[in-house]
């Protein structure tokens, strides 16, 4: 068995933490250097005597999408002491819609919550600001407390969802208490 002393050691563990550094700093130079200036486009850009490439028009498939917003830490719901009082959206407070309370999102963002201990799912939209305990992320209305199974506080998971996406039409739809205007007809 081989026994090395502790300046060997150190010596080691010190030329591994300038490896890590040095490869860190060689990704960012090759990333900048890869990336393009947002103020130039492919139409400022004279096409070069030599360059005989034809030009290849950019797939939509290419296009890098835009991420998704997540966020996850705890939520508590709002209590019935505020109902009918006005939000910072402007509206009344109701709490039998599915609404919350965020402190940075835009007003009327649609988000999908889920519960991370029982993964119960369900969309709410941001009309307030809050919440106004620390260490919070988002204040349910009751309906959305209640849909979620919270009771009190509980760990979620909020992402942002947009107006176009079919699940949130689905569940929108499902809501709709629409009457039945023709009964259906008996064989």
């Amino acid at each position: 068995m081989r026994i090395t002393s502790f300046r060997t050691a150190q010596k080691r563990s010190s030329m591994r933490v300038r490896k890590l550094g040095t490869s860190i700093l060689m990704m960012g130079l090759a990333m900048t250097a890869s990336a393009r200036d947002g103020a130039s486009s492919l139409k400022e850009k004279a096409p070069a005597a030599e360059d005989h490439t034809p030009s290849v028009p950019v797939s939509s498939t290419a296009a890098h999408k835009p991420r998704r917003w997540l966020q996850v830490g705890v939520a508590s719901w709002y209590d019935t002491h505020f109902q009918g009082r006005k939000t910072a959206g402007g509206e009344r407070f109701d709490m039998n819609l599915m609404t919350c309370a965020h402190p940075t999102l835009p007003m009327g963002t649609w988000l999908r919550v889920t519960n991370l201990k029982n993964h119960r799912t369900t969309f709410v939209r941001v009309n307030d600001r809050g919440p106004v305990q620390d260490g919070r992320i988002v204040d349910l209305s009751f309906a959305a407390a209640r849909t979620l199974g919270l009771v009190g506080v509980g760990r979620v998971k909020l992402e942002s969802v947009r107006d176009s996406d079919p699940d949130l039409a689905q569940a929108l739809v499902a809501r709709l208490q629409i009457p039945v205007l023709f009964a259906p007809l008996a064989p």
